[in-house]
């Protein structure tokens, strides 16, 4: 399973927003991903005073790899020429990366963006 940015900071933030289904589905996943581009999205978030944490982005993630046992999954040229490729559904960079790294890598992804659906991947809401 991959983790959508928000399930991520959610995660990290206690779990709070998770739905129950989603927090039991990530406890009982063998491997819990997060794409490397999440560090970017958080790392923009800082910057730009949208978002606040505890540390530094590089220190506060890899706390938070750490602490959950997340791996980071890489953005290969595979991944990033595909997310080319996806119908003009969603328009976010960003999450068109963690959309074509589930449809490539037949994973799950937890998000409660409705779009994510509609490529066609398994989504954890």
């Amino acid at each position: 399973m991959i983790l959508d940015t928000c399930a991520l900071l959610w995660l990290a933030g206690g779990g709070g927003k998770l739905s129950k289904a989603a927090a039991r589905r990530i406890d009982a996943a063998p491997v819990v991903y997060v794409s490397a581009i999440s560090g970017f999205e958080v790392g923009i978030k800082c910057r730009k005073g949208k978002l606040e944490l505890p540390a530094l982005p590089a220190e506060w993630f890899a706390t938070v790899l750490e602490h959950h046992g997340l791996t980071v999954l890489p953005l290969g040229l595979d991944v990033c020429i595909r997310a080319t490729e996806l119908p003009a559904i969603h328009k976010d960079p960003c999450d068109r990366l963690i959309i074509a790294s589930a449809e490539l890598l037949k994973l799950p992804v937890a998000t409660t963006d409705p779009r994510f659906k509609q490529y066609g991947i398994e989504v954890i809401s």
